[in-house]
């Protein structure tokens, strides 16, 4: 037998065990794993002991700054998915909200198109929802292959270009308001006819603006407990409770994005009780950071909704070990050096994280905060089967796609901000001890990157 690519003396995860075991890769797929050596040569080789060989790692919440028309001097698909995969990353969801937005099945269909020629790492397509304007176009942006619907609850809409308006005031022209609850119900009972899920940006405009117009009148602009002040946990969890009635009166499946508030982990947990398919996710930097921390990295703490308390970040933790929170994905949103420099006030909101997402959890790993298993589950199984791609991807089977990440648990380094492969190097992580690192990523049997580097040009594929 002539083999692609073979993986001996690995030690297999899956979510419930690890085992010691050889992979044979055929034609981009996982022909057979064995206990025991097979006959046959390969085209390539990676001999894994010592290493945890897991279903490759999948980020499901990426902003690469790309687009047909977008200014890409942040960051661009080519850079964002080189990050990717050098991050130990074989797939990656891509944000709607670039130039142009993702708002109708024509921009859909271009834009999967040009981002494929780009891409170092397989790659699916979020889709907006805008309320009204693209109310229509839901269900062919489901067919085209949206992987779910991005709503950016809170957020006013530039009527011109449809992009965010991130500093909405009422006295704007051409800005669409945040929408009202009726007009988010009908997006949501559309959704819910494709079957796709809705995911919010969980954020209460309103309360945002009251708070801050009365920290301004008190003089109140200067520091981390004055910016969390402006955007409570209440900002999150009133608009998390919002979206789940609504998505209990619409049948929709939803998805609350970057959860950063603790107390939204027993308000998702009660709706999932109740038999609501509600789901959720959050971030590194909210199970690692905190309003402690600001002193230290300063802006580059800055992302919406923010990182708040140490009590926040615990309750998230139990959130991943008691299972109700359903993967860990990295926001990737990168900025300049010089954007983020700025005052914790003007700064914007985001980092660069795509390619810290998988080291900064399998640290946690080393640490005992997380089982490898439960690593498997969260970054690979979990959000393969929460998005229809299980087990084509998240699995280790016979005939899926040969996925797989390669990590050396034993393995110290740390992260260097300058050796990020994201146009933007800006990461609050810069200078972080790291334990057990990703050697390498294997896309459809072929290595993409080996010992932090990139191997080879791009070959990921769009995932319909």
């Amino acid at each position: 037998m002539q083999w692609d690519h073979i993986i001996t003396n690995g030690m297999i995860v899956n979510t419930t065990e690890c085992y010691a075991a050889h992979i044979y890769i055929k034609d981009g797929k996982i022909a057979a794993i064995s206990r025991e050596l097979l006959e046959g040569k390969a085209a390539e080789y990676t001999d894994a002991m010592g290493k945890y060989v897991l279903p490759g790692l999948i980020d499901t919440h990426v902003h690469s700054r790309d687009g047909l028309q977008a200014a890409r001097y942040k960051e661009d698909f080519f850079h964002s998915t080189m990050a990717a995969a050098c991050g130990g990353l074989t797939t990656i969801f891509e944000m709607p909200n670039t130039s142009p937005a993702i708002h109708n099945a024509q921009i859909f269909t271009e834009s999967a198109h040009y981002l494929a020629q780009k891409a170092h790492v397989d790659f699916a397509l979020w889709s907006l929802a805008l309320g009204n304007i693209n109310i229509n176009d839901l269900e062919a942006m489901a067919e085209a292959g949206a992987i779910g619907f991005k709503f950016f609850w809170g957020y006013a809409i530039d009527s011109n270009t449809y992009q965010l308006i991130y500093n909405y005031d009422p006295q704007m022209k051409d800005v669409i308001p945040p929408l009202l609850d009726g007009e988010i119900y009908d997006i949501f009972k559309v959704i819910a006819k494709t079957g796709k899920q809705v995911a919010i940006h969980a954020e209460n405009f309103y309360l945002i603006k009251a708070l801050s117009v009365e920290l301004e009148k008190q003089g109140r602009t200067e520091g981390y407990d004055a910016f969390l002040r402006c955007r409570p946990a209440e900002a999150e969890c009133t608009t998390i409770r919002a979206a789940i009635a609504l998505a209990k009166l619409s049948g929709v499946k939803l998805h609350i994005l970057h959860l950063g508030a603790g107390e939204g982990v027993d308000i998702i947990a009660a709706a999932r009780a109740d038999g609501l398919p509600v789901s959720t996710e959050t971030c590194p930097h909210y199970l690692t950071l905190c309003d402690e921390d600001y002193p230290r990295v300063g802006s580059l703490i800055k992302v919406y909704p923010p990182v708040k308390t140490k009590q926040d970040q615990e309750e998230l933790w139990r959130g991943l070990n008691e299972g109700v929170i359903s993967l860990v994905c990295s926001d990737h949103a990168p900025h300049t050096k010089e954007e983020k420099a700025g005052s914790l006030w003007n700064a914007p909101a985001g980092m660069a994280s795509v390619e810290t997402l998988a080291p900064i959890m399998i640290n946690a790993v080393s640490e005992g905060r997380l089982y490898i298993n439960q690593l498997a589950a969260l970054l690979s199984e979990n959000p393969a089967k929460l998005y229809g791609l299980y087990p084509r991807k998240g699995s280790l089977l016979p005939g899926t796609d040969a996925d797989i990440t390669i990590i050396d648990p034993q393995a110290h380094y740390t992260i260097q901000a300058n050796d990020l492969h994201s146009i933007s190097k800006v990461t609050p992580f810069d200078g972080w001890p790291m334990k057990g690192r990703v050697v390498q990523t294997i896309l459809r049997g072929q290595t993409i990157a080996k010992n932090g580097q990139i191997i080879g040009g791009p070959i990921g594929q769009f995932i319909k």
